[in-house]
Formats: C-alpha cells, structure tokens, sequence
C-alpha cells in the first residue's frame, strides 16, 4: 500500500508508527528547541496492538504509518499507558475507524479519559501488575501513578524484553532518526537531561522508588521505546542509570546565578558574585534573563549545588522575568540546594527580600541576608558581592 508516511521497525514485531512534529516550540512553558515526536507503537501479536496514539492534528500521519503495515482495520486492541493529549488527543477518532476489539487503561487513565476527553465506556482497566496476553506475545503493566500524571503505567512486552515506558526515559527531540545510537550522544544525553529537569524533577521520590521495584523484579529491558524522542536500543542501561542519578539530586559545586537588570547594576553585582564563586572553587554558571529561558535554567539546576538569584526592584516587587523564572522553578521543587538572593535599587529594594522568601519557600538553605547594593554598585558593594561567591563555593566544597 503506498502511503506518504512510513513505520519503522523495531523489531521482528514491533513498529514505530509515531508523528514528527518539527514545528513546537513550546510545551507547557518548556522552551522544545528542537521540536519533539509522539511515539506510538504496533505490535504484530496474534492480537494485533496499537500502543499509545498521538496529538490530534497528527491523526493521518499515524495511520498512514499504521497503514504502511496492515490495514489499521486489522487492529485489534489499543493500550493507552498515558491519557495526556500528545499521546491520546486522536485516540476517540482512532477508535471509532479502527473498531478495535478492546481498549485498555489503568485504572486512573480510563477515569482520566473519560472526564479529559469524554469518552465514555469501551475501555476496560487493567490492575498494575497485571498481564494481557496478545496471543502469542504478553504485555505486563506496571502503574507508574505521577511519573507523571495520576494515570500513567508503563507496560513490558517479554518476548521482544522491550519496555513500553511511555513519558519516562523520553524527551523533546524531533529527528527522522528512530534509534538513540543514530543520534549523537551529546544531543540525546542533553535532551533528555532538559525533559526531565523540566517535568518529572518533581516526581524524583517516586523514580527512586520505581528504579527500586524495577531491580526487585529483575527487569532490565534490551529496548526502551518511550513516548518522545529516540528508541534506546544501545544504551537502555544508560539512560536509567542517568535518570536513578538524576533522581538522587547529589549536589556538585556548580552553582547557577540568574538574574535580570534594569540598568546593568544587577548584572555588575552577578558577575562579581560568578567571579567569587569561581576563585573559590566552584563552577559558575551565569544565566541572564533577558537570554536564558526558564526551562535551561531548570535544566542548569538538575546537577548544580547552589542557586543564587538576582533582581532589581520594579515597583516595588522583583522583576516580571524573575518572578516569572522562581515560579516555574518552585513548581519543580529542586531539592539540596544552597542560595542567595541580590539585587540593586533606587528605593525602597523589595526585590532581594521577595526572592529569598521564595528561596526559603523551597527549602533552598540560604547563605547569608539578602544582598541589596543602592543605585551603581562600588568597588566595595562588588568586592561584597564577590565574598559572596566565596562563601557560596566553600559550601559546595
């Protein structure tokens, strides 16, 4: 059958019939640079299975990948293992062309499904821990409740020990390229680093602990096919390995310095503070608003040891990007780090006091009072400001 798009093999039995989309920028807030794909997967079982759909408007491409196979017709059971709508927003019009014989869910997804995208009945719950079979093949579910929505589940087919592991071990990378060994490594282990400072951070306890089920089951899948980005087929150990450090939060003696300005006094005090921190031994990484997005400063955060911010005061409260950065930040609930709050002002200098609230509001262990230079800084305000840096690196020793 001739169609425009094409699946591609995983294995004997198993092909990625996904959707590329090279056009988002944005996903939640989270600055996608490199656009992403949604993976779904089919499985040529004796019950043939559809595993996870895709974002709505890349319907057709789905199933004219489907179609570059079988007849989608053919199509006998869909696993949804996450009900967010990159992976399920076309799955009722999926449905309602393919027919299939049954629909499964956890137990939190088909109550998700119902009330996110209204469909009502024609999905039956599976239990975690649970197995179905295909017949000849056997998919086993394992919930995976916030990693990272209440209905997530992650499902292992054993005769191909490949993990279906749905948002986990994913990450925003659109590529014509299905395999992690066809990528660069520097591009994937950067991507997937940003994905999950930017989504499961939050979600680290729980990934701990189901890095610690995994072991206790012996699973150590030869194919990690997740629901965005590469199929790690070379280095599936790799990849959780990355993510069990990741979780651990271990803090190193990097510490990151955001900031904004008004009329550069901010700045002058930022990098006096990047330059104690450097003389007394840690890695500064300096991250100015006004050209860093919020979620590479997350990013920047996920192996750092110190998080300092700094803002002028603007009527007086912190800077819009400032406020705007924090917030995102908290959300991620970074953990083990130290801080400090600066900033200049005219009047007033409310911005510095805000943000060590925020800090402390975050459990961030905060070096010193707020560090508040009036006007132009002098030589003595900076040589303070870079004794701050100092203080900074000998905790991080």
């Amino acid at each position: 059958m001739n169609t425009p798009f094409t699946a591609v093999q995983i294995t004997d039995r198993v092909y990625w019939v996904g959707a590329i989309d090279w056009a988002i920028r944005d996903f939640h807030g989270y600055s996608t640079s490199r656009g992403t794909t949604y993976n779904a997967y089919l499985v040529l079982a004796d019950k043939i299975t559809l595993i996870d759909t895709v974002k709505a408007p890349f319907k057709d491409e789905l199933l004219s990948r489907i179609a570059s196979v079988l007849d989608p017709g053919r199509i006998d059971y869909i696993v949804s293992n996450h009900s967010e709508m990159d992976h399920s927003g076309c799955l009722r019009e999926v449905m309602g062309i393919v027919k299939p014989e049954k629909v499964f869910a956890s137990q939190m997804g088909v109550k998700a499904l119902s009330e996110n995208l209204h469909i009502e009945g024609g999905i039956e719950a599976v239990k975690d821990g649970s197995s179905l079979s295909l017949g000849n093949m056997t998919l086993t579910f394992l919930e995976t409740r916030m990693l990272h929505w209440p209905d997530s589940m992650i499902a292992l087919l054993a005769e191909e020990d490949l993990l279906f592991s749905q948002d986990g071990f994913g990450m925003h990378l659109a590529s014509t390229e299905r395999f992690d060994d066809q990528i660069p490594k520097e591009i994937w282990t950067q991507e997937a680093a940003k994905y999950y400072a930017n989504i499961l951070l939050p979600y680290s306890p729980l990934i701990l602990k189901l890095l610690e089920r995994v072991g206790e089951l012996g699973l150590s899948p030869k194919i990690i096919a997740p629901d965005h980005g590469p199929v790690f087929r070379q280095s599936p150990g790799e990849i959780v390995g990355l993510y069990g450090k990741w979780a651990a939060q271990k803090p190193t003696n990097k510490a990151v310095v955001t900031y904004d300005t008004m009329w550069q006094s901010t700045a002058v005090m930022a990098r006096a503070i990047g330059d104690g921190l450097a003389a007394g031994g840690a890695s500064p990484r300096l991250m100015p608003l006004g050209s860093s997005h919020r979620s590479d400063v997350a990013t920047e955060i996920l192996d750092a040891g110190a998080l300092i911010v700094g803002s002028p005061t603007l009527n007086n409260n912190m800077f819009p990007t400032v406020a705007d950065v924090l917030t995102y930040l908290k959300g991620l609930r970074p953990k083990n780090l130290v801080g400090a709050a600066f900033g200049s002002y005219g009047w007033g200098g409310e911005a510095p006091k805000q943000i060590a609230g925020v800090l402390a509001e975050m459990k961030i262990d905060l070096v010193g009072d707020p560090l508040r230079v009036k006007y132009v800084p002098d030589a003595q305000a900076l040589s303070v400001c870079r004794a701050l840096g100092t203080e900074i690196a000998q905790r991080l020793e």
